[in-house]
């Protein structure tokens, strides 16, 4: 069953237009002209219920725009759109009983206060019950270890302490729906895999359903199992993450330990994308010779340690696909 349905949704932001000078500002008074730019264009999808969907998009693309839609924040221009069976902005405050919502570079925390008196908030607002709301609040602190600063102000957490407490305090209140907005923007690796670990496991066990907007491909890759993908306003991709992996990955990245430091290699569709010493990573493009006619070839030429060959990571086929996109676009303007 679905949980989201969007259909045809189109937000177009009206800007109106300033004149120059004295006379520019009298002439605003009486004439309204405007420019129009469209933030979403005529998108359609549906997300089922526990599904993890991956949001995606160059700076620009739309994203932000369509998640306040869903959460209704924002009124779409047209098109319907139905969370959990209602229309977002017009039953904004029975689906914010039902929806979790956490934006990396925003804070729903109050700043001079402990953690738990922004839960015990969190509880009032929401209406919770004595025993949901301690059920809830044990869980998720045995789940995120949140007991050793419960009780230490927010001002004093650190960036990955502070995240934790977010998406605990966004799930307090069991919702059906998590929107996240770069959730791990700024965490160092061991915060990540720990948000992420957390994620997967209430996705998989407790069947919430995931809307992740991120630039960081490894949250894609390890939470969702879909993505959408947008740009300038328009979803160019919806599928798995392999299935664009099969569809743009025609690239393998082969590791070559080298015993001694070799010269430059050049043969075509070979790019040296990182080069740590005798540890190289290169980058093969698909041709008419194999990967392993090519690593053949440098063995001939050069002393090697070991091999490793691996498909291109979600990193490179996403890079590739926004250079598509935007060659695309290029060619659109001309």
């Amino acid at each position: 069953m679905s949980i989201i349905d969007v259909n045809g949704i189109t937000k177009v932001y009206r800007q109106y237009k300033r004149f120059p000078g004295l006379v520019g500002s009298l002439r605003s008074l009486v004439t309204r002209q405007y420019t129009e730019e469209v933030a979403v264009r005529d998108i359609t999808f549906s997300i089922k219920e526990g599904e993890a969907v991956g949001y995606l998009g160059p700076n620009g693309a739309g994203k932000s725009t369509m998640i306040k839609m869903m959460t209704g924040i924002l009124v779409p221009t047209s098109g319907e759109l139905r969370v959990l069976g209602l229309t977002p902005h017009e039953a904004r405050q029975h689906n914010s009983q039902h929806i979790g919502v956490v934006f990396g570079q925003r804070s729903q925390l109050w700043w001079d206060l402990p953690v738990r008196d922004s839960f015990d908030l969190h509880k009032y607002i929401y209406k919770l019950s004595d025993s949901t709301y301690q059920k809830n609040l044990n869980y998720y602190s045995n789940l995120l270890a949140l007991s050793s600063f419960i009780e230490k102000p927010v001002r004093q957490l650190s960036l990955g302490q502070r995240m934790r407490v977010e998406i605990a305090m966004a799930l307090l209140h069991d919702p059906k729906i998590l929107f996240l907005d770069e959730p791990t923007i700024g965490l160092d690796v061991i915060a990540k895999e720990q948000i992420r670990e957390f994620l997967r496991m209430i996705n998989r066990e407790k069947k919430v359903s995931i809307v992740l907007t991120t630039h960081d491909m490894k949250d894609i890759e390890e939470i969702c199992h879909r993505m959408i993908v947008v740009n300038k306003g328009n979803m160019v991709y919806d599928g798995s993450v392999e299935q664009l992996r099969t569809t743009l990955g025609d690239q393998r990245q082969v590791i070559i330990y080298f015993r001694e430091e070799p010269k430059v290699i050049e043969i075509p569709g070979i790019k040296l994308i990182k080069d740590e010493g005798l540890r190289k990573t290169y980058l093969f493009e698909k041709s008419d010779r194999t990967v392993f006619d090519c690593v053949n070839q440098i063995a001939s030429e050069h002393l090697i340690e070991d091999v490793s060959i691996e498909s291109a990571d979600i990193d490179t086929v996403i890079r590739k696909l926004y250079r598509k996109l935007d060659e695309e676009n290029r060619t659109n303007e001309l």
